[in-house]
C-alpha cells in the first residue's frame, strides 16, 4: 500500500481511554492526531469564533427527535455564510469540511466527530471504536476527575447518550453498532496503550509496512 496515506477515526465510550488511545497511536506513527486541537482549525478556517464550535463540540442540533422520527439527517455540502452560519448543522459542515481537507493532505488519527462518517468513502481509512467496562470507566473517570463514583457514572451516562444522540443527528446510524467500524476494542485488559498497539498490528495485517510508511517516530507540533 505504498504511496497511500492512511486516516483512522476513533469513536470512543466516555471513560474508554479512546482519546489517549489515539494520541499515543498517532505518537507511535509520528502523524498528529486531531481532537478538541480541530475546533481551533474550524475556527481559523471559517471565521467564526471557537466558542461556539466548543459549544456545539459532539453535540446534537435542536431538532434530534424530530429527524429521528422523520428519519432524516442534516443537509450535506459546503457551509453556508449566509443566515444560518451560527446554526449547529452548519458549524458541522464547515468542521465536516476541515476533515475531509485534512484527510487529503496527511496521514492523521481523527477523535470522535462523526469523521467515520464524513470520510465515509475515503479509500484508506480505518475505523475503530473504542469500549470499556462499566466498573473501568468509572474508575477511569474518577481518577480523572478525583469526584465520587456517582458523580463519575452520572458524567458518564450524559456523555454517552450525547455522543451516541450526535452520531445518530448527523449519520442516521446506531453510535454503538459495531457493524459501523472495522475494529472494536475494549481497553479493560490492555489499557490506551495496549489498544493502540493492536491497531498496529491490525495495520499490519492490512499490509501496511509501518517501518516504510511512517518513518518518523514523533511529532511536535499538529497545526
Amino acid at each position: 500500500m505504498a504511496g497511500k496515506h492512511m486516516v483512522i477515526t476513533i469513536g470512543r465510550q466516555y471513560g474508554s481511554g479512546g482519546a489517549e488511545t489515539g494520541r499515543i497511536l498517532a505518537e507511535l506513527l509520528g502523524i498528529c492526531c486531531y481532537d478538541k486541537n480541530i475546533l481551533k482549525i474550524n475556527s481559523d478556517a471559517s471565521g467564526i469564533r471557537e466558542s461556539y464550535f466548543h459549544l456545539a463540540d459532539e453535540k446534537a442540533g435542536n431538532r434530534l427527535l424530530y429527524r429521528i422520527m422523520k428519519n432524516l439527517t442534516p443537509e450535506e455540502g459546503a457551509p453556508s455564510f449566509g443566515p444560518d452560519l451560527m446554526s449547529a448543522d452548519n458549524l458541522f459542515r464547515f468542521q465536516s469540511e476541515v476533515i475531509r481537507k485534512l484527510a487529503a493532505e496527511e496521514s492523521c488519527v481523527f477523535i470522535g466527530r462523526c469523521a467515520d462518517y464524513v470520510l465515509d468513502h475515503y479509500d484508506v481509512l480505518l475505523r475503530v471504536h473504542v469500549i470499556g467496562s462499566w466498573a473501568e470507566r468509572v474508575s477511569r473517570i474518577r481518577e480523572k476527575t478525583a469526584g465520587s463514583e456517582a458523580d463519575a457514572e452520572k458524567a458518564i451516562r450524559r456523555m454517552d447518550r450525547e455522543r451516541g444522540e450526535y452520531y445518530r443527528y448527523y449519520t442516521g446510524r446506531d453510535w454503538a453498532d459495531a457493524q459501523n467500524y472495522d475494529l472494536v476494542i475494549s481497553t479493560d485488559r490492555i489499557g490506551p496503550a495496549g489498544a493502540a498497539r493492536v491497531i498496529l498490528e491490525y495495520l499490519r495485517s492490512l499490509g501496511f509496512d509501518l517501518d516504510k510508511e511512517f518513518p518518523s517516530n514523533k511529532i511536535e507540533q499538529c497545526r
